[in-house]
């Protein structure tokens, strides 16, 4: 009798013990997701800002998609230092597919400029896409390609309104 209150007993302390460390597995885990902001972030996000280099691909989960940053078009933005008539515009292009869809190439804008058909924004999949930075700014010396392969876009994605689909028909 005395042997089976003894195996219970170490029972009961082995459980508990897998608690605690189930509970500092936990907290490692939250605390490491604290300061480390790739865990919290996987995605290159910063205050919804979703960053991707010129030929990166990024599959995001949360909204079933992948998103691949093909290059930027046409930069015609006013290069640091000079003065310009027009602040001129940035074209990428964003590849974009749902689990679903075939792939869609959308041409965002850095500016809108109904005049030359730039859109910063496009709908696809019930989400809206818009363009939020490109980077480098050209710069004076710059040349019409020294940019290439060196860009960055930030995009926001966002679920599109159903009031604004009502109306687009």
């Amino acid at each position: 009798m005395f042997h089976k209150v003894i195996i219970i007993s170490l029972g009961i302390f082995a459980l508990i013990g897998c608690d605690a460390q189930k509970k500092s597995k936990i907290n490692t885990k939250a605390s490491e997701m604290q300061t480390n902001p790739r865990a919290t972030n996987p995605n290159n996000q910063k205050d919804g800002v979703l960053y991707l280099s010129e030929g990166e691909n990024k599959f995001l989960r949360e909204y079933q998609m992948n998103v691949t940053f093909k290059g930027v078009s046409e930069d015609s933005r006013c290069p640091e230092g000079v003065n310009c008539i027009w602040a001129g515009a940035a074209l990428a292009q964003v590849e974009v597919m749902g689990t679903s869809t075939r792939p869609m190439t959308l041409n965002l804008a850095s500016i809108d400029y109904p005049g030359k058909n730039y859109r910063q924004s496009a709908e696809f999949n019930g989400y809206i896409i818009t363009l939020q930075d490109v980077t480098p700014y050209p710069k004076q010396q710059d040349g019409a390609k020294a940019l290439a392969g060196k860009y960055k876009i930030g995009i926001t994605i966002k679920k599109a309104d159903q009031s604004t689909d009502s109306t687009k028909k």
